[in-house]
């Protein structure tokens, strides 16, 4: 019987342009919303929202968004480098 070939994870650099955003990131990880420190690990391209609320995200150009009454549950498909503890009232987020 043959041997079974071996899965290799993905390497996201070897996929062309536009497509490299859809690559799953496994670096996950739980944010704390701070109006001074980034994201622990870098920026998240998405947000997983675990409790309903606000969030204010803050966008490229250092300007804080606020998503309003975002429902648990919700992936927020936003690149961001922070999450102000200021006007964010969601819980259990997660950068993606």
């Amino acid at each position: 019987m043959p041997a079974a070939k071996r899965r290799t994870p993905l390497d996201p650099q070897s996929i062309p342009g536009a497509l490299q955003g859809m690559v799953p990131d496994s670096s996950f990880r739980p944010v704390t919303p701070s109006d001074t420190y980034p994201i622990k690990g870098g920026p998240a391209r998405a947000l997983y929202v675990g409790g309903a609320g606000d969030v204010a995200a803050v966008n490229e150009n250092g300007v804080a968004v606020v998503f309003a009454g975002v429902p648990a549950g919700a992936v927020l498909p936003i690149t961001t480098s922070r999450v102000n503890a200021t006007a964010t009232t969601a819980t259990n987020i997660v950068a993606l």
